[in-house]
């Protein structure tokens, strides 16, 4: 595996080693799990920022609620 090094400040370092040390795992398996963490919030933020603007959209929101409404008809296909 590639290393690289990232500063970080000191209390950002003694959180992320009490991190490591409450979960006995590595600092950089902690780190790993932090940033992926993030990555999701930012992907869930966006798509949030995305169904808003969609939703501000009176005739594209129209659009999809029937779309949505076309696809719940087909729920009925699959009850036998």
């Amino acid at each position: 595996m590639a290393r690289t090094t990232v500063r970080l400040s000191e209390e950002t370092r003694a959180v992320l080693r009490e991190l490591a040390h409450d979960s006995d795992e590595s600092m950089q398996a902690v780190l790993a799990k932090a940033v992926e963490a993030y990555r999701r919030q930012r992907v869930l933020e966006a798509t949030n920022l995305a169904y808003e603007a969609l939703h501000a959209d009176a005739a594209a929101w129209k659009e999809v609620q029937e779309e949505r409404a076309a696809w719940d008809a087909t729920l009925a296909d699959s009850e036998t």
